[in-house]
Order: structure tokens, then sequence, then C-alpha cells
């Protein structure tokens, strides 16, 4: 082969590269972060939005409910036409479109306001439970040894016991039952699942290359515990938050039901109504229908929402 064979053949190949370079270049956008890569599939994704537009609503109304209840939630407006044998709920009428309960009062007056104790408790329980279960799972997940053993340990004899039985039996402990009674028991069941959560994911954080090259920087242990592990950590948590808060306002419903929640029915509340409503269920079936209504619709908003943001963060389930 001749040295002008030669170099056109070289002229071939590297015009041939090129070609193949230029093709399968890489674009030059700017990269986005695991947030903003999960909200382009939420705000698109139907299941998502039925399920903010759930919550959205149902937030709203707990804010503004007390300004847009049509009556007093505690006025007996309607207990002049109650007859215990004949007509012991007041029917629909003009002014109340959902009649009254038992006491003569506006049923859609405390159905609204109920909205706000109901968003009360469920938003605090699920914050006392995220606070004490971000405490031991740091503990375990960041320190780890004996006293990841001795944590573990704690949350696996709590997870062993059905939390409705644990949240009734700490609720029954109290002389007299409250409000804060029912946050309290709904807190302390959702520990064990935060810690346990967030454990996994510091675990799996220990061993990444920025933590690995923090410790050979010599930065101090729990500088890379809450710099560097619990950060990176902590999304998957927040994401279970927005389903545990919709199973925190199905077990306040629950032990309000059972009649561990508030006594006083002058604050209404849409479990307490669920209980108060059980005398009368085989006769007056509308005064369980519409508070448990309100509660299984804003469970699932909080579920959709919940499940679809979790798919949306999980690299697994991304096509």
């Amino acid at each position: 082969m001749t040295d002008r064979e030669s170099a056109s053949l070289g002229q071939r190949k590297k015009a041939r590269i090129d070609r193949l370079a230029a093709a399968g270049r890489i674009s030059e956008d700017e990269g986005v972060s695991l947030w903003q890569s999960a909200w382009r599939r939420l705000r698109t994704d139907p299941i998502f939005l039925v399920g903010a537009t759930i919550v959205v609503l149902f937030v709203l109304l707990a804010l503004v409910a007390p300004w847009i209840a049509p009556h007093d939630p505690t006025a007996r407006l309607l207990i002049d036409q109650i007859n215990r044998q004949a007509n012991p709920i007041p029917d629909p009428q003009p002014g109340h479109p959902l009649g009254g309960d038992d006491a003569g009062r506006d049923m859609l007056s405390r159905l609204l306001v109920g909205s706000q104790q109901t968003l009360i408790v469920g938003v605090m329980a699920t914050l006392f439970g995220l606070t004490g279960g971000l405490t031991l799972g740091t503990l375990a997940g960041g320190i780890g040894r004996w006293v990841d053993a001795a944590v573990m340990r704690v949350v696996d004899v709590m997870l062993s016991i059905p939390s409705l039985l644990m949240a009734f039996s700490i609720a029954a402990v109290f002389a007299r039952p409250n409000q804060w009674t029912v946050i309290l028991a709904i807190a302390i069941i959702q520990v064990p699942i935060f810690a346990r959560l967030l454990r996994g994911s510091m675990l799996a954080q220990r061993h990444s290359d920025h933590v690995l090259a923090a410790r050979a920087l010599g930065v101090r242990p729990a500088a890379i515990v809450f710099r560097h592990m619990l950060p990176n950590a902590i999304g998957p948590v927040i994401v279970q938050a927005t389903l545990v808060l919709a199973v925190a306002i199905i077990d306040a419903a629950a032990l309000s039901f059972l009649g561990l929640g508030n006594p006083d029915d002058s604050v209404p509340e849409w479990g307490q109504m669920l209980g108060r409503a059980q005398q009368y269920f085989n006769t007056e079936p509308q005064l369980a229908f519409y508070p448990a209504l309100c509660i299984i619709v804003v469970a699932l908003g909080f579920t959709l929402m919940g499940e679809s943001l979790r798919e949306a963060l999980d690299p697994k389930s991304r096509r």
C-alpha cells in the first residue's frame, strides 16, 4: 500500500469516527435533581393529581371552616323538632341541608368544623411520630454497634404488637381521655415505622462514596451523620409521612369511635361524630354515613398522593 493510499484510508477512518461521535453526542442540557425529576413525572400523573386535589381542598376547608360554617356547631337550633319516639333526628330542611344530630345541632356545620380537628389530630400525631422516629433512626443508623442493636430491639417489640391494639392500650392508660391523648397514642405507634425506614436508608448511605470520602478527609462522625448521611436518607421518610398521615386519621377516628377520644362533643371531630352515631345506625344511618364518607375520601387522597410520590422517587419504577 502506497503512502497516498494509507493517507486516504486514514482520512476515511477519521471522517467515519467524527460522524459516529456527532451521531452519539450527549446533550449538554443541565442535569436535574431527584425531586425535579419526580415532579416532572407527578405533574402528568392523574392519580397524583386526584390525590393532591383532595388533600389541598381538605386543608383549605379545614383552615376556613369556622368562617364558612352556616351555623354555630354547638347551637341546638333544631332541638324543638326532636321527638325521641317518632323523630329522634331532625330531617334535612331549608337552612340545614344535612339535617341535624341527636342534640339538634346542624350536621353540615359540625362536619365543616370537624375537618379542622381531624386535620390537627392527623398532622400533630404524624409530626410527633416522625420526630421520634427520626431520633431513633438517626441513633441506630448513624452510631451503629450496640446502640443500633438496642434501638432496633425496642422497635421490633413495638412492631410485634398490632398498632391499633397498642394505641388503644396507650389511650386507655389516661384517666381523662382528650384530643392530646389520641395524638400521643397515634404518634407512639408511628415511631417504629419511621425509625426502621430511616435506619435502613442510613445504613445504605454508610458505604456510599461521599461518606467514605468524608471519612478519608477526617470529617468528624457527627458531621458525617448530620451533613452527609441524614439529608440523603430522609427522602423516603418524608414520602412515608404522607402515607402515615392517612393511617393516623383513620386510627384517630377508630379511637374516638371506641370512646377514647375527646369526650367534649362541643368540639366536633369526625371520629367522635361517627362514634356518637352508632346508637342510631339502624334507624338513622346518615349520622354515620356523612363523617365516615369524609374520613374515607380524605384518607384516600393522602394515600393516592403518597403512593404516587413514592413511585416517582423510586429508581426501580422509572421507565
